[in-house]
Parts: C-alpha cells; structure tokens; sequence
C-alpha cells in the first residue's frame, strides 16, 4: 500500500490534506517515498553555522581529501534533519501526530555529499495503541534516508504519538 501526499481539492479549500492517517487507519506494512532533495553548499554553511559544527572535515576541502571519505561531506545530523523535513512533508500525519517521541537504532551508514539528493522511505513496524488513554497510541515507522544512487546513508526507528479516529 503507498499512499501518496495531498493536494486536491479539499486540502486546498479546507486545509485538510485528505492523506492524513490517524492510528486506527495505518497498518503494519504501509510505506511512503518521498520527494527528492538534493544536498547544496548553502545546506552544508546553514548547518554548520547555527549547530556551531565547523569541523573541517565539513569545511576545509584539503583536510578532507586526506581523510576516508576523499573529500568534504554534509554533516550527519544535517541529514537527519533534512530527512525530517522531507518525511513530514508526506502529510500523513499533519492533522494527527501529538508528538514526537524518539529515535531508536539511529545509524549513519553512508557519506552525504553536496550534490546528493537525498529522499526518505518510511514503513510502518509497530502500532501500540494506550492502555491509558484510548484517544491516541503510538507508530514506530522505520525510517531509511537514501542518496540518489538508492545507498542508504541512514536509518533508524522513529516513535510518534498519533490521534486515534474519532468514533
């Protein structure tokens, strides 16, 4: 099953992105694909600037060509926050996620680059809903961040608190 992200009629003249799933309308086994979005000299400056990261292997070409990866890459957490952005505009879960409760088994598995596009594939694992509070439960989707060659540079388990169906 691939659901695809919004933009009809009705998400334009209510806002409401008919794509939104609450946890009672997901299934084990549902995955999305998202957008690409490729990596820019402008991406790498921004991260580096406001996370105060300037190391040189981020920064200074001939420091990093003498290093594993042969040149400069993107930072790790960069990625991770691009890959963010990237799965939320899925839509999915505008409209029913309540919060963001963690990352599990997060690894950084291949290089970013500048020039790479980068898309994210999501899957859903585990559906919990409350014991406590039957309005909500909890998704675990697995989470892969892709360059465009299809290499998985990271990956990991992402936990959101969702709304469960009004019945």
């Amino acid at each position: 099953m691939t659901p695809q992200t919004g933009t009809g009629p009705l998400a334009l003249e209510t806002g409401i992105d008919p794509n939104v799933r609450h946890l009672d309308e997901l299934e084990v086994g549902m995955r999305w694909k998202t957008r690409g979005r490729t990596i820019t000299e402008a991406d790498l400056v921004t991260f580096g600037t406001w996370s105060g990261d300037m190391h040189p292997l981020h920064t200074d070409e001939e420091y990093a060509r003498q290093t594993q990866f042969g040149g400069r890459i993107f930072h790790g957490p960069g990625a991770l926050a691009i890959a963010f952005g990237l799965e939320m505009s899925l839509g999915w879960k505008l409209g029913s996620a309540i919060a963001f409760l963690g990352i599990r088994e997060w690894n950084l598995l291949a290089p970013v680059r500048m020039g790479d596009t980068l898309h994210v594939t999501e899957e859903v694992v585990e559906l919990r809903p409350s014991s406590s509070k039957p309005d909500r439960g909890v998704v675990i989707t697995k989470i892969q961040v892709l360059n465009q060659d299809g290499v998985v540079c990271q990956e990991g388990f992402w936990s959101v608190l969702l709304t469960r169906q009004a019945k």
